[in-house]
């Protein structure tokens, strides 16, 4: 039997480098959209796959694999979830590979048009905020939508690509391979989902209906047949407009976020100077306009792509981001390269968590430096507006997670229609009569990112267990370095020695359950 150890070794000191300057072309893409970066991160993911591809280093994994224990059992099994997609035929890999690259690159490209005007995302989202013109929010809410037609038909190839790829596996669809190559049970997940539903559905119809009849007065439209869409304050009714929870934005709009958010990782005891240093933090065209954090080479070189103006959406979305990059930061440099990462949920929730903190009380007055009577008045309030902020995204997750079982289980179907009954079911969102686009399509996750949206779900749950063990052992989060420090101690420095689920239980005293979640929740 061969040694296990020396295996991981061999196969990971061959992985590392290829998977650096794979996170190097995914970058400099995303920061610059270009043929010339498109090509070169193409070529590299080509290599990457290739070499993942390999039916020799394969059957090595697999044969050290049995009887392997302890830590070298952990970096196989890890290898094996990375290496088993990629057994499939070279054209089949090399045309998802350049197919993604090519809808990645329109995304970062793709700005909307508002008579005759081009817009971007951040410009759009200021007209569904701000504006009280139906028709110039309309005409918002469609630009949002246009990228959606430019890449439909390149998305759909993609789900049937990566179900070609699945099914030569043996495996029902892509989100099947997905989800068992992320150390997740699929009926476990389905049976969340279900939970989930079932506890958010009655007060989220309470609250909306609350919500909807603001809008309406505001709006001088009637709820049941005129409420559309674009009255809302997001494009994909994802976030909670100003009439549903605390307009914080007045307390930002001259503020620095960067600073702000420098601030609050300081009162925690977390560095982030270093990653701010090399990050992409604010917008310009030809550039992605979303946000991410990546760890480009799991020895200190993390970074942060943003598109920061002075909203509380910015400000949640930097907190959540520099919590990836923390957490990244925090991973016990000892580790074998394979064990310097994160599991998707968990590094989700610790993201969830600092990112919550753009709505908190205590954060608004020590870190904002918001008058304290100003932010006594509010503090109910805000903790209603954070309970219906994890109502409106549960209910979003259940609409994407739901599409993309969907779309992988029959790419040929109606996913106009299939789109629009998930967002009617489970948003209570009407789709606006004679509607015919491909809405689904301008979400860039369901390209981009496939089958990861339930790890946002996940990452609420994870939060809001993670927050109640901070508020019994060092009661509360906000300017408490001994929060840093178990965080750092407990979450971050394992890596992927630990499985996702093993960690939190260690971290928290108790095993993963919703129990935090539902009493979060439970004060919209």
């Amino acid at each position: 039997m061969p040694n296990a150890t020396a295996v991981a070794d061999r196969i990971e000191s061959e992985l590392a480098p290829l998977t650096t300057e794979v996170c190097h072309a995914w970058w400099d893409l995303n920061v610059v959209a270009n043929e010339e970066n498109e090509r070169r991160r193409v070529e590299l993911e080509t290599a990457l796959s290739d070499f993942l591809a390999d039916s020799e280093r394969f059957a090595a994994i697999e044969s050290a694999r049995e009887g392997a224990e302890g830590p070298a059992r952990r970096r196989l099994d890890l290898l094996h979830n990375v290496f088993l997609p990629q057994q499939t035929p070279a054209e089949l890999r090399a045309r998802i590979i350049e197919l993604e690259a090519s809808v990645e690159m329109r995304f970062s490209q793709h700005r909307g048009d508002i008579d005759g005007r081009r817009v971007n995302d951040n410009e759009i989202r200021q007209i569904l905020r701000d504006s009280n013109d139906v028709a110039e929010r309309r005409a918002a809410w469609e630009a949002s939508k246009t990228v959606g037609a430019a890449v439909a038909e390149d998305v759909r190839e993609l789900a049937r690509l990566r179900n070609a790829a699945a099914h030569s596996l043996g495996y029902r669809d892509w989100f099947a391979l997905s989800v068992a190559t992320s150390e997740m049970d699929e009926e476990k997940l389905i049976a969340t989902l279900g939970d989930a539903d079932r506890a958010t559905a009655e007060p989220f119809a309470r609250w909306k209906a609350q919500l909807d009849e603001r809008l309406s007065s505001r709006f001088g439209c009637a709820v049941d047949d005129e409420l559309a869409p674009w009255h809302y304050a997001d494009a994909f009714f994802q976030e909670v407009p100003a009439e549903g929870g605390v307009d914080l934005d007045t307390f930002l709009e001259h503020a620095d976020l960067v600073e702000i958010t420098r601030r609050t990782y300081d009162g925690i005891g977390l560095e982030t100077r270093t990653v701010i240093d090399r990050s992409d933090l604010f917008p310009r065209d030809g550039k992605c306009q979303h946000a991410f954090c990546i760890d480009v080479d799991r020895a200190g070189d993390i970074r942060v792509l943003a598109n920061v103006v002075p909203t509380q959406q910015w400000m949640d979305t930097m907190l959540h981001e520099l919590g990836h990059a923390t957490f990244d930061a925090g991973l016990d440099p000892s580790l074998p390269w394979l064990l310097r990462d994160t599991h998707l949920v968990v590094t989700e929730g610790i993201a969830i968590l600092m990112g919550r903190l753009a709505s908190d009380a205590e954060w608004l007055e020590r870190v904002v430096g918001v008058d304290p009577v100003t932010v006594a008045a509010i503090a109910d309030a805000l903790r209603a507006a954070r309970a219906a902020e994890m109502l409106v995204f549960t209910r979003w997750v259940l609409v994407m997670t739901n599409f993309e079982r969907s779309l992988y289980a029959d790419p040929e179907s109606d996913l106009d229609a299939r789109w629009w009954e998930l967002v009617e079911q489970y948003q209570l969102v009407r789709r606006p009569e004679g509607r015919s686009n491909p809405d689904w399509a301008a979400k860039i996750h369901v390209a981009c990112a496939p089958v990861y949206y339930h790890t946002y779900l996940f990452g609420h749950i994870v939060a809001s267990q993670l927050a109640a063990t901070l508020e019994r052992e060092c009661g509360g989060l906000v300017d408490r370095p001994e929060a840093g420090r178990l965080l750092s101690e407990r979450v971050f420095a394992p890596g992927l020695a630990v499985r996702w689920d093993k960690l939190i239980e260690h971290a928290t005293g108790t095993p993963l359950s919703a129990v935090h979640f539902g009493h979060d929740i439970a004060a919209a």
